[in-house]
Parts: structure tokens; C-alpha cells; sequence
């Protein structure tokens, strides 16, 4: 009963997902060039190498586990900032390429949280709208696995609506003091550097007017931060306290007041990565081990079902990098990448606990217990990270025409 039940979850979300017509999106078809096919043998050996004496206890912490000595040898490697101009640390290979390498990392279950933030999004964020001084500064440093961001976004009561920003940059001679509050800031305990979006003028009006973003230094005088710790009792999770915080002139990034365009640019970076769909494929892959060649008729279905969404998110996640390759801003479509996608990665660790009846545990029985026991605490955070589904699907009607 069990397993029909998993089954039936599984084709009511395909078929609430048919609704949405593929004739109202951009996913244009892209395949991978040879080049970046070819990088994908060396990326294997590599975390093969790396990994292979890693404890059952760091098994399924997807991309939040950290290892600044890892995050160090891949920039080493040159796979962080690949995608960035050479004169600034950069490597200026494609999107694709770039594309492989957070595949197989993601796939491996790799400790890539330490430089996570700062190569997919904070990176970015400075090569478009940053001073020279500031791409000077940073860049490098990123690129070589040596400086970690966290974002500065959301905050206490606001949940995901972020034009509900409160915290003030208020002008003082010579730049600006900041009070307030920043809450779910992952990986701020082990950062340099947040990149915050702050309120620099307040008009009920217009509530997207007034944001600004800041290159903050975490170690400036007056910011405390707080782990919090969640249900498996990890804690990459942190509020940020600022309380009369200086920040010079030269902290902000872009002009005053357009933080908002410069967010909502930087969140489809943030939305339409492997990440979306990839973060339970190590359970996945054990699984499949677990129930093995001789699986009986429903957890074939079952497999063949996951695998035909996991196949089709990939595709729809290859062409939002295609889209950012060529310069354009798929937005629409990588909102709707994050939303099937965490609505695939909840799914997952359910069914699989239908389809094999070994405990969930914590404590290293097997590997498949294990990421299993990790994931099921850790999964009702997917359709928050990153914006919840009701934002999510807020924006999608809006692009459609909806509302």
C-alpha cells in the first residue's frame, strides 16, 4: 500500500505539472559542447580522489556541507569562477563547462557550501554592477577558493517578499549606517562577506524603490552573528544582527535605489542551477543499489518514473545556462527550474522510504540510511531556499500574464 501510494503522489505532481504548457516558456534546447563533455572524466577523478575516505556523517548535507580546504583545491583547479574575465582571477570557459563541473560535484555529494555563494551569485553580481576596485578585490580571491560570501536578503517577518526589506542604510558623512536585522542567512558563520540588500529610502508607494545593495565586511565592528541551529542539528543557517554599522561609500554596489533590479537579476543565477533538482540524487544513486537488479514491478515504476522527471528538470536547467551563456535573463524559466525542482527533491526522499523498508537513521548504518536520515530533516527546507513556492509561483503568473 506503501508503495502505491508513492506511486499515486508521483503521477498526480506529473499530472499538475502538465498543466503548465511548455508554449509559454523559453526553453530553448541546448546540448552540451564536447569540450565541456570532456571535462567531466577529470572532475570525476577528482572528487573520486578527494572523497574517498569520507565519513557516513557527512553523507547527504547536499550543498551546505563546507570544507574550505576543498573549496581551495577546486579553485586550484580552476573550477571556481570559471565563466569570469582572466584579468580577474577568472578561467573564460563557457557556461556548459561551468555547468559539468557543478554536476559532478553535486552528484558526489562534494563539500562545495564554503564557496558556494560567492561563485554562483556574489561573482556575478560584481563582473555586472561592481566598481573596478571592488572586482579588483574580490574576484580573485574567490576565484582561488580563498574568500566566501553569504547574501543578506531575507529578514525576520518577511518571509520571502523581499521588497519587504527593513533594515536602514541611513547617510552619514562619508557613507552610510545600517541597524537591523538579517535572518536564514546560510553560511554567514563561515563568510568574509555578505552582499546585503538594505532600504535606503522608504516610500510606501513604491516598495521595490529604495533598496540598495553593500559589499559588507563581516568583520566590521557592530554585526553579530548567530547560528541557528535546525532539525539534524546542523547550523548553516544564521541571523545577522547590525547595530549602527558604518559602511564607506565605496561598500555599495550600483547606484543607489536599484537594488531591486540588481536582486531579481542576480536570483536567476541563484534559481536555475543542478542544485534545484541534484540535491537528493546521492539518495537517488543509493536507492537504486538498495533495491538492485531484481526490484520488483512497482519500484521499477517508481525508478523509471523519478528518472523521467530528473531527465526533464536537466534539460529545462541546461537551457536556462544555454540562456545566461548567451547574455539573456531567464528569469521566468528559472523560477519555474526551482519550483519543479523542489517539488521533485520533497518527493524523493518519501518515495524512496516506501520503496525499501530500511530505517531512516543519523548515525551510519549504511549510506543509504544515512543521506536518507539527513535528507528527510532536511527537505522541508527546499521550497523556502531561495524563494517559497508562493512567491515562486507569484512570479510565474505575473511573467504569464496571469496577475
Amino acid at each position: 500500500m506503501a508503495k502505491t501510494s508513492a506511486l499515486m503522489a508521483g503521477r498526480w505532481e506529473r499530472s499538475s505539472e502538465a498543466t503548465m504548457s511548455a508554449d509559454f516558456f523559453q526553453f530553448q534546447p541546448f546540448n552540451l559542447p564536447p569540450e565541456a563533455e570532456a571535462l567531466r572524466a577529470d572532475v570525476r577523478d577528482f572528487v573520486a580522489r578527494e572523497l574517498k575516505d569520507r565519513p557516513l556523517s557527512e553523507l547527504g548535507q547536499t550543498w551546505s556541507g563546507s570544507d574550505p580546504e576543498f573549496s581551495r583545491k577546486m579553485g586550484a583547479k580552476g573550477w571556481i569562477g570559471m565563466i569570469w574575465p582572466k584579468r580577474y582571477g577568472g578561467h573564460e570557459r563557457s557556461s556548459f563547462e561551468r555547468y559539468v563541473v557543478l554536476e559532478e560535484m553535486l552528484a558526489a555529494d562534494a563539500p562545495v557550501g564554503a564557496h558556494w555563494v560567492a561563485d554562483r551569485q556574489s561573482g556575478p553580481l560584481l563582473l555586472r554592477f561592481g566598481t573596478e576596485e571592488q572586482r579588483q578585490e574580490h574576484l580573485p580571491a574567490i576565484a582561488r577558493g580563498e574568500r566566501f560570501f553569504c547574501i543578506g536578503m531575507s529578514e525576520p517577518n518577511s518571509g520571502s517578499d523581499l521588497a519587504s526589506v527593513r533594515t536602514k542604510a541611513e547617510r552619514v558623512a562619508g557613507g552610510y549606517k545600517v541597524n537591523g536585522r538579517k535572518i536564514w542567512t546560510s553560511g554567514a558563520h563561515r563568510a568574509h562577506f555578505m552582499i546585503a540588500t538594505l532600504r535606503t529610502q522608504s516610500d510606501p508607494e513604491d516598495r521595490h524603490g529604495g533598496l540598495t545593495q553593500f559589499l559588507v565586511d563581516l568583520k566590521t565592528p557592530g554585526i553579530h552573528i548567530s547560528p541557528i541551529e535546525d532539525l539534524s542539528r546542523r547550523s548553516h543557517f544564521n541571523e545577522v544582527l547590525f547595530e549602527d554599522v558604518f559602511l564607506p561609500e565605496t561598500a555599495r554596489v550600483g547606484n543607489e535605489g536599484d537594488g531591486w533590479t540588481q536582486v531579481t537579476s542576480e536570483l536567476a543565477f541563484e534559481r536555475s542551477g543542478p542544485e534545484r533538482f541534484l540535491s537528493c540524487y546521492p539518495l537517488f544513486r543509493e536507492l537504486i543499489r538498495e533495491i538492485g537488479p531484481e526490484g520488483d514491478r512497482l519500484q521499477r515504476i517508481a525508478i523509471g518514473r523519478l528518472t523521467a522527471r530528473l531527465v526533464t528538470l536537466r534539460r529545462m536547467s541546461i537551457s536556462v545556462a544555454g540562456m545566461l551563456n548567451e547574455g539573456a535573463n531567464p528569469a521566468l524559466e528559472a523560477s519555474v527550474v526551482k519550483d519543479q525542482g523542489a517539488m521533485y527533491e520533497q518527493s524523493l526522499p518519501n518515495i524512496a522510504r516506501a520503496l525499501v523498508e530500511l530505517v531512516p537513521t543519523v548515525e551510519g548504518q549504511s549510506p543509504y540510511q544515512e543521506i536518507l536520515g539527513t535528507l528527510l530533516q532536511a527537505v522541508p527546507s527546499f521550497s523556502l531556499r531561495g524563494g517559497t513556492r508562493e512567491i515562486l509561483r507569484g512570479i510565474i503568473a505575473r511573467g504569464l500574464g496571469l496577475r
